[in-house]
């Protein structure tokens, strides 16, 4: 089967002050993102549709189902790791604000080894569901960046304490062949087609 993983489209900037998780929903440009990558699903098929509980994926794939007519089924365990962060802020702000922050990140891990083999041992767990109940179909996921790079790192073979390897912006694509026997081929990574021409859509590409 054939996993199509799209990263939600720019979230909103939230910093809550009484420890409830930040949850930040799309953004204008994050919604116009999500409808633009709905339309090019719609155009090319899926079969079913996966999302994260949070708020951001969820806001992507109510756009994909629309266009789709699929209604998405919801799992836990594509939460991103930061689901219980009382701040969200968006990378290409951090990268002009917390300088020190963007570098951990983007050094591939955000600093806590067991934490990550965890989270990468969650979302493995939860792909693995989905594929095994959509053989021979065409799903898409609207789920997170860190939740793409967990399961590329399995097909990879890289270590889960660096999982963060891979840039995925707002709405990419990233699509691998899975087979409920353990095979994976990833056939594309961080697929931006659909904004092609949209120069305002390109937010921190």
């Amino acid at each position: 089967m054939e996993l199509v993983f799209v990263r939600h489209g720019q979230p909103e900037r939230v910093v809550r002050h009484d420890g409830r998780p930040a949850d930040p929903p799309l953004s204008e440009i994050g919604r116009q993102q999500a409808g633009a990558v709905a339309e090019w699903l719609a155009e090319m098929g899926i079969d079913a549709l996966y999302s994260s509980p949070m708020r951001r994926a969820l806001e992507t794939a109510e756009a994909i189902g629309a266009a789709t007519g699929l209604t998405s089924a919801v799992r836990d365990g594509l939460s991103e790791f930061d689901r219980d962060s009382p701040a969200y802020v968006p990378m290409e702000v951090m990268k002009e604000t917390d300088r020190a922050q963007w570098n951990k990140l983007v050094s591939g891990s955000f600093g806590d080894a067991e934490r990550s083999a965890l989270f990468v041992a969650t979302v493995n767990g939860a792909v693995d569901e989905i594929v095994a109940d959509h053989r021979s179909q065409r799903v898409a996921v609207a789920c997170h960046g860190g939740v793409v790079n967990a399961y590329l790192a399995r097909c990879l073979g890289l270590p889960t304490e660096t999982f963060l390897r891979f840039d995925v912006d707002y709405t990419s694509v990233t699509r691998v062949f899975a087979s409920s026997r353990g095979h994976r081929s990833v056939l594309s990574v961080n697929e931006r087609t659909h904004l092609r021409g949209r120069p305002d859509l390109a937010i921190g590409l």
